[in-house]
């Protein structure tokens, strides 16, 4: 089987070095647009399997050319191009993994598309969305009646530093849009637009973490495919105390706004200002950080009220010298690269990953992740 890495930065360069270790995957290639960063991976990966590309990833035509070949794919790549994958992905009968959960419905469109193909897209199959939606499936369907899902996601830094107790781990644009963007939720049953930075609420995570606030995100694919098995349904999004106040502020004032201005005669966008004045505020002291998860599902079963957690604290990985927030992405996706590639997944069309790991492939995932250093820990809890 042959599997195809489309993007070889940090989390691109995991999934690259994870997959190509796993039995039934004969070829791995790395594809980037950059010949330094593949070089980077393939130093990283150290595998004879695995070889480099440089392409163009821009159009639908061009991803095609590199998938021509290939069994399945894993899109490590910004959201801007996440819907050409998909697309390209179809049209070369490629299997397709994405990182990315934006545009679901747009992506849902080619389920039929995609059946047709005879693959599977997984979208938005990374940490959150993907690790978070289905444990909120799973408990869902433990239930005999769901009454609220909330799944509560984080990377923050080990080592916070002022102003914004904030480092990016991931991309820029990814952490924006959080700030700008409606959030998508179910209440009552109905998908619904909350707006960006509402609901926080303080909570508490173990050791090194410890206080947190967190507001309301985009649940992606979930408010879709959960909103007839449960009443509410949120995603929340974690960081240290302060954090969400100073950045609302911001925007507020029109700081993250994309309207155009014009400066000395220039044209731009505060958005644009903002993140070059940000991005040395965005860089840590260090690369150690921690992601954090906590999904809870409240309802009833056999008629008793009934609600199962689980939760996640996972810190840098020394080992493999990668930030966990890429260790977290990555090895959901790596995981689903293979069962796809051995058959353990046959489904097809645009299938999310809460519709796939439920049931009885639930605990065998659970199991593979903690074999990749991935553990998450659950509690389940009756009231009278």
């Amino acid at each position: 089987m042959h599997v195809v890495v489309l993007g070889t930065g940090m989390i691109g360069t995991t999934v690259v070095s994870e997959v190509a270790k796993f039995e039934g995957i004969d070829k791995v290639t790395a594809v980037d647009v950059r010949q330094e960063s593949i070089d980077k991976c393939l130093e990283i990966a150290k595998n004879e399997k695995v070889s480099g590309k440089v392409a163009s990833l821009a159009t639908e035509a061009d991803m095609k050319k590199v998938l021509a070949d290939a069994d399945v794919a894993v899109a490590c790549l910004p959201h801007s191009l996440s819907l050409v994958a998909v697309k390209a992905a179809i049209a070369s009968k490629c299997h397709l993994v994405d990182l990315v959960g934006s545009k679901f419905e747009e992506k849902m469109a080619l389920h039929k598309a995609a059946q047709d193909a005879g693959v599977a897209i997984v979208p938005g199959c990374g940490v959150a969305p993907g690790i978070t939606n289905f444990l909120a499936a799973e408990g869902i369907d433990r239930l005999d009646e769901a009454e609220e899902a909330v799944m509560i996601c984080g990377g923050i830094p080990r080592h916070p530093v002022p102003p914004l107790w904030y480092q990016v781990v991931f991309r820029l644009e990814s952490v924006l849009g959080l700030y700008t963007k409606p959030a998508v939720a179910v209440e009552n049953g109905e998908v619904v637009n909350l707006p960006p930075l509402s609901g926080l609420e303080t909570l508490t995570f173990p050791d090194p973490v410890g206080e947190c606030e967190a507001v309301n995100t985009d649940a992606h694919s979930t408010a879709f495919t959960l909103k007839d098995k449960v009443k509410n349904l949120y995603e929340k999004t974690v960081r240290y105390p302060g954090h969400w106040e100073k950045m609302n502020v911001l925007g507020e004032l029109g700081f993250l706004d994309d309207t155009p201005l014009e400066i000395d005669g220039g044209t731009t966008t505060p958005r644009k200002v903002a993140e070059k004045i940000l991005t040395p505020k965005l860089v840590g002291q260090s690369n150690e950080d921690i992601t954090v998860v906590r999904v809870e599902v409240k309802g009833t079963k056999d008629g008793k009220a009934k609600k199962y957690t689980w939760e996640m604290v996972d810190l840098y990985d020394d080992a493999r010298q990668i930030t966990s927030m890429a260790k977290t992405t990555a090895m959901p996706a790596a995981l689903v690269a293979k069962w796809l590639a051995t058959k353990k997944i046959e489904e097809t069309g645009v299938v999310p990953v809460e519709t796939l790991i439920l049931g009885e492939r639930f605990h065998p995932f659970l199991d593979e992740l903690e074999e990749l250093g991935v553990e998450i820990e659950s509690k389940e809890e009756v009231f009278a």
